[in-house]
């Protein structure tokens, strides 16, 4: 009896998992920012770049009056984003829940590989994290998105890096231009220091090639140098208060600066399909096949504790 309460049990908490994992939304929130360019010097301008993943590339304002950290320049303009499980948000994984968990991504080396967002991705596929002045070149991040501040009428950029190094990051395929503003000076951005006293609340020191793979110190956006000095407790998940950040000593490449007339076509999330409908096209799979997963555990379930009790009422009698 114990053995099949046991059973039962296990067929419970599958049924949870297969409906916890089932996908959620993850189309741009219309609630927050607005499609395209910030208007003025006030906000901060986000652009998203799928790049080889494919797609629409994305821009979008949040028009935050102060300051605040890269984080919130994406979730103030509408994107919806996932970190990792090791270190929450603090390492993006996932935007707009690309890439998903069921797709396959052709990294060197491992061409069906599928990002589960456990721990931070490989080099050879991520998320690389630019920022940029008005009308200045693309500058990869030394800090991360957590603890470095966006700079007000600048701009923040993501883009897919695939199969890259250091030096050949694909930068954010839209010019860091304002309308109305091409041909005026650079405003140089201010980077270099953290957003944040409080340990908590400042990016991990990441390991700079936790894979392996070579090229990616100083050609990562996400990352910190030191990985040394690094605290081995992740928040929330012991007492151990994580290290300040600390910049690379290698300097972070910088691109050319683009002419807006070479921008790629891109939508400010307004007319952007849920993206969960756009892999589910692509894999085949059906908005029903979770549900109709965990009914099917659920049932097996309880036809378990059924026979068991129909059996101990027999020894009983």
């Amino acid at each position: 009896m114990r053995r099949t309460a046991r059973r039962a049990s296990g067929a419970v908490a599958a049924a949870f998992l297969v409906v916890a994992t089932a996908p959620g939304a993850h189309a741009v929130d219309q609630s927050k920012g607005q499609p395209g360019f910030c208007p003025s010097g006030t906000g901060v301008t986000v652009v998203i770049d799928f790049q080889q993943l494919g797609g629409t590339t994305l821009v979008r304002c949040n028009p935050q009056t102060t300051r605040g950290t890269g984080l919130d320049a994406m979730k103030g303009a509408g994107f919806q984003v996932n970190g990792v499980q090791r270190w929450g948000e603090a390492f993006i994984c996932r935007i707009e829940n690309r890439p998903s968990a069921v797709e396959a991504i052709p990294v060197k080396g491992n061409e069906g590989y599928q990002e589960a967002c456990l721990d931070t991705p490989p080099a050879a596929g991520y998320w690389s994290y630019w920022h940029a002045g008005n009308n200045c070149a693309w500058e990869y991040s030394q800090w991360g998105v957590k603890n470095r501040k966006f700079v007000p009428g600048g701009f923040e950029g993501w883009s897919f890096s695939l199969n890259a190094t250091a030096d050949t990051n694909p930068v954010p395929r839209v010019a860091a231009v304002r309308p109305g503003t091409e041909g005026q000076p650079c405003v140089a951005p201010d980077e270099g220091r953290p957003s944040s006293d409080d340990p908590d609340e400042q990016q991990p020191d990441l390991p700079s090639d936790p894979q392996g793979e070579q090229g990616r110190t100083g050609g990562r956006g996400q990352d910190t140098e030191a990985p040394e000095a690094a605290g081995t407790t992740a928040r929330g998940t012991g007492t151990a208060a994580l290290p300040p950040p600390k910049p690379r000593q290698s300097p972070s490449p910088k691109s050319a600066a683009r002419d807006p007339g070479e921008n790629v076509a891109f939508d400010g999330g307004q007319n952007a399909p849920d993206i969960n409908q756009v892999v589910k096209e692509q894999s085949g799979a059906s908005d029903f096949a979770p549900w109709a997963a965990a009914g099917l555990v659920a049932l097996l379930g309880a036809g378990t504790l059924l026979m068991a009790g129909r059996r101990r009422r027999a020894r009983d009698s």
